[in-house]
């Protein structure tokens, strides 16, 4: 059993959510994004395997230069979901 007093989620019928669908659309923020998703998940491994940086040590070329993309994409997911 639970007690009266939960503070839990509980549907109002009638009430309007806080957010409305109009302020959830597919805008410029969502692009950029995707962009970013494209460029971390894609463009940023093919140049590592590629390209490989001659003139940079093991542990910078292939652990920290993935890890820039995977920051970038971390801030501007979190950038684009806030309103």
């Amino acid at each position: 059993m639970t007690d009266s007093n939960d503070r839990g989620y509980v549907y109002e019928p009638g009430v309007e959510p806080a957010t409305s669908p109009d302020e959830r659309e597919f805008d410029w923020r969502g692009w950029t994004l995707v962009g970013v998703i494209v460029f971390a998940f894609l463009v940023a491994p093919a140049v590592i395997l590629f390209h490989p940086p001659d003139a940079l040590p093991f542990f910078v070329a292939y652990l920290v230069l993935p890890l820039l993309p995977a920051v970038l994409l971390g801030f501007v997911a979190v950038w684009s979901t806030t309103r």
